[in-house]
């Protein structure tokens, strides 16, 4: 076959899953979206609702100043962020908020080594790079900033 009549589209390997696979595939990203965006929720909700100044006392501990003012933009990124990743509104300056945020928790991690179960970087890491990937994309055809016509 030539290179002209090509077309870009792989060959199945399960040829029997392409109706699954092809009515799931506008449903991946925003369900991937939602998923980081919400399970960031929890995060932030008890450093805003219950423990910030323990967050702050926390920051203060390991030099990271000003504490308390560090620990509530923490709060906020991942409680309101997570709402508004999750949504996909202002997907794309969230997203490079939780990024620089998770940056920020690798590097504090680093020294544990690469598995979480041991205090490493892992989890972080994972969870800044899918954030990465809305900061790249945007929210997506499912995401409030499509619905308004605004991507920023």
């Amino acid at each position: 076959m030539s290179l002209s009549t090509e077309t870009n589209a792989p060959r199945r390997l399960i040829r029997a899953a392409a109706p699954v696979t092809d009515a799931l595939t506008p449903l991946a990203e925003p369900a991937l979206r939602a998923t980081v965006g919400l399970l960031l929720v929890p995060h932030g909700y008890g450093k805003l609702f219950g423990g910030l100044q323990g967050t702050a006392d926390f920051f203060a501990s390991v030099g990271y100043e000003p504490a308390f003012a560090l620990a509530l933009a923490v709060g906020l990124v991942e409680f309101v962020g997570g709402l508004m990743l999750a949504l996909g509104l202002l997907t794309r300056p969230v997203a490079l908020a939780v990024a620089v945020f998770m940056a920020n928790a690798v590097l504090f991690h680093a020294g544990n080594g690469f598995l979480w179960t041991q205090g490493g970087y892992e989890y972080p890491l994972m969870w800044g790079i899918a954030a990465l990937f809305f900061a790249v994309r945007g929210g997506g055809r499912f995401s409030l900033d499509r619905l308004i016509g605004r991507e920023v």
